[in-house]
């Protein structure tokens, strides 16, 4: 379902997340749903809007218009298609897109991984991090992500700045 290059991503983002899930002390339950979450998280990255649409109908224009930004719901739709119940994997899968809760430790270290394995030549600074600073991590992830749109002038999902304003209220 994913090109050679998108499969590669993502045994770096799950090599990544296993460590950041060592590196925070999470219980074997956790680093489990880390590792599956992060394994299928862009299990529905490479699919043509057509079949995005179908797995997670947009809600808005900004989803219309950007089908790729369905990805993550998608996805969501196909691991429980597939036999998952842990609601930290879906819920991660979902959440990699747009941002989650800073409790969701399983979330924050699939994000963080997403957005700084190495492959991808950028954010060495919240990998690093990450390994001992998930929470600090994934702030400096999102606010990194938030800057990159605004300056861009690209559109930022509601569910984006619903995270960024929450990260920054607590």
């Amino acid at each position: 379902m994913v090109t050679p290059s998108r499969f590669q991503h993502i045994l770096r983002v799950a090599h990544l997340a296993q460590s950041i899930a060592v590196g925070n002390g999470f219980n074997e339950s956790e680093r489990h749903a880390t590792l599956l979450a992060a394994l299928l998280h862009d299990a529905a990255r490479d699919l043509p809007p057509e079949e995005l649409f179908q797995l997670a109908p947009p809600g808005d224009e900004l989803e219309r218009g950007h089908p790729l930004s369905l990805h993550g719901r998608a996805g969501r739709r196909l691991a429980e298609q597939w036999g998952v119940r842990d609601e930290r994997v879906l819920g991660a899968i979902t959440g990699h897109v747009f941002g989650v809760d800073l409790n969701d430790r399983v979330g924050m270290a699939v994000y963080v991984a997403d957005v700084s394995e190495p492959g991808r030549g950028v954010n060495d600074d919240i990998r690093e991090l990450a390994i001992c600073e998930l929470a600090a991590a994934y702030r400096r992830a999102v606010d990194s992500k938030v800057r990159y749109l605004r300056s861009h002038c690209k559109a930022i999902h509601p569910e984006t700045l619903k995270v960024y304003e929450a990260i920054h209220n607590t």
